[in-house]
């Protein structure tokens, strides 16, 4: 269409990149090109995989790179945003110190952003997804770890070190007595609220459970794949101890939720990842519990739901991101 932009949008994960064109309204013109990351192989390696990854998406919709206005890229782990660096990210081992932005901008000769993959989702939630009616949102991210970004007024809140919006360490318990969390702290809402520590504490309260559970059946039979989701869906099904995990989980997001309310007031709080499969049970806990701990005024108006892009948040997002470095002239 005649005078409308297109936009980049790439989300680099440590199994897959995804990677898809993005018009001015935030709607991908393809499905998303995917390939596989295989960190094992360099930095180098990496950032050429990228590119390729990049270039297979621009011929998917039928454009060229001169059809592209901006490009957006959006990265797991450690990092620094201003500089357009990954430092040294955990699951893209042994990547370090890796210049994406400026290597992609060196590449495709396009302003090119560069984002942290959790405030890139929650950017793709907050323009065409669950928060687009919102001014200011929260997401929670909730995999293998909980992640999470903050919007206010289409600023992405990356905090002066790019550590903004780590939510999975907001302290829900005292540093003493808490779970550990895989940061080496104790008492992290990641501790106890993300899939991996789901399955932990389902674990713990099977141990001490003396009554008949399908939990401990479908666990003592399928060991090797008991998840979070498996979890959920029996809590769905309507057994008592699975429904327990549920409701706990749920009372340690909204601990996390009401901190957030406390300091940024938003609009919405978004909870995305497996575990919003649970459906509306789940999503009227965590509500309920909210509005149980928050701040009473603001607590009132702020509206609780789950994400609606999945697994297209990343790339919607990390377009997005391109799309306001052009619209803001946001120095690189």
């Amino acid at each position: 269409m005649a005078g409308e932009r297109y936009f980049v949008g790439l989300d680099v994960g440590g199994t897959t990149m995804k990677c898809a064109v993005v018009n001015d309204h935030g709607h991908p013109l393809s499905a998303p090109a995917v390939m596989d990351t295989h960190p094992e192989r360099g930095q180098d390696a990496g950032l050429e995989t990228m590119c390729e990854t990049i270039r297979r998406a621009v011929a998917a919709a039928n454009l060229t790179l001169d059809d592209v206005t901006a490009i957006g890229v959006a990265t797991p782990g450690l990092m620094d945003i201003k500089a357009g660096l990954i430092l040294d990210p955990p699951n893209l081992k042994p990547w370090k110190n890796v210049p994406v932005r400026d290597h992609v901008k060196g590449v495709f000769k396009k302003p090119t952003a560069y984002q942290n993959d959790a405030n890139a989702a929650a950017y793709g939630e907050f323009w065409v997804g669950a928060a687009q009616e919102a001014k200011s949102m929260v997401l929670f991210t909730l995999g293998t770890g909980v992640g999470g970004g903050i919007i206010i007024n289409d600023v992405i809140i990356e905090g002066e070190h790019s550590h903004g919006g780590e939510l999975g360490h907001l302290r829900i318990d005292t540093p003493d007595r808490g779970r550990i969390c895989g940061c080496g702290a104790r008492g992290c809402l990641e501790a106890y609220a993300s899939a991996t520590n789901v399955v932990r504490r389902a674990r713990e309260d099977m141990a001490a459970y003396r009554g008949t559970t399908k939990l401990r059946q479908y666990y003592t039979a399928n060991d090797d794949v008991f998840t979070a989701r498996v979890i959920f869906e029996l809590a769905m099904a309507g057994d008592e101890l699975a429904m327990k995990v549920v409701d706990d989980t749920a009372y340690y997001l909204a601990l996390g939720a009401s901190a957030l309310i406390a300091t940024v007031d938003p609009d919405t709080i978004v909870f995305g990842g497996g575990m919003v499969a649970a459906g509306e049970r789940f999503r009227s806990l965590i509500d309920g519990h909210v509005k149980r701990f928050g701040l009473p005024y603001p607590t009132k108006s702020v509206k609780i739901t789950f994400a609606s892009l999945g697994s297209d948040a990343g790339f919607i997002g990390a377009a997005g991101c391109a799309r306001l470095l052009v619209q803001q002239a946001k120095p690189e």
